[in-house]
């Protein structure tokens, strides 16, 4: 079982109805387990609190988060092609950019020869990476869902949050924190 909240997050605590920061993560260990068994959460408000009490503030969440944002598809002119000469595209005399930023710029662009090669993939891509903030929330609210609980789930949606769960993890650890721990522990083998 792995922590759903973090140390100084804002919550939501439902039963008392009122706001709170988590101080301390409490894993109950057992014997014979890797993992601990059950994890709770001490708000400050005289008892500890299982998840399934707590709720995470959204906004904090999405203004810490950093791969969330409003990320859209905008079209832009294509400077190296008239639309005469790319009748072949989707979309002749544009190409997609997914930007990230609020400012429209920021983001996602292909080059131009990429583009000409395969339009209608490039055209995908952009509308899929457009919607990879909208599907990682998809993946965390099919995560959250199982809560305290995954034992009472259907063995098909267990497997597809447990497939969500790695894939988040993946796309949230930075490579370049892997290849320093990977250091480190090649350093102590040494």
């Amino acid at each position: 079982m792995k922590a759903q909240f973090h140390k100084s997050q804002r919550v939501w605590v439902e039963c008392v109805g009122a706001w709170a920061t988590i101080e301390r993560i409490v894993p109950v260990w057992a014997k014979g387990f890797d993992e601990p068994v059950k994890i709770t959460y001490d708000v400050g408000l005289g008892r500890d609190f299982l998840a399934h009490e707590l709720e995470a503030d959204r906004a904090e969440a999405l203004e810490a988060s950093p791969e969330a944002g409003d990320w859209r598809l905008m079209r832009a002119k294509n400077k190296w092609q008239g639309p005469e000469d790319c009748a072949h595209h989707p979309m002749p005399g544009s190409y997609p950019v997914v930007v990230t930023d609020a400012n429209d710029w920021g983001g996602w662009r292909v080059p131009g020869a990429e583009y000409d090669r395969d339009p209608n993939k490039i055209e995908f891509q952009a509308r899929l990476i457009a919607a990879a903030p909208r599907l990682m929330a998809l993946a965390a609210d099919l995560i959250d869902t199982l809560g305290d609980a995954p034992e009472d789930a259907p063995p098909e949606v267990l497997r597809l949050a447990l497939s969500a769960d790695s894939i988040l993890r993946s796309v949230r650890e930075s490579p370049a924190r892997k290849l320093g721990e990977t250091v480190v522990a090649d350093e102590r083998a040494a």
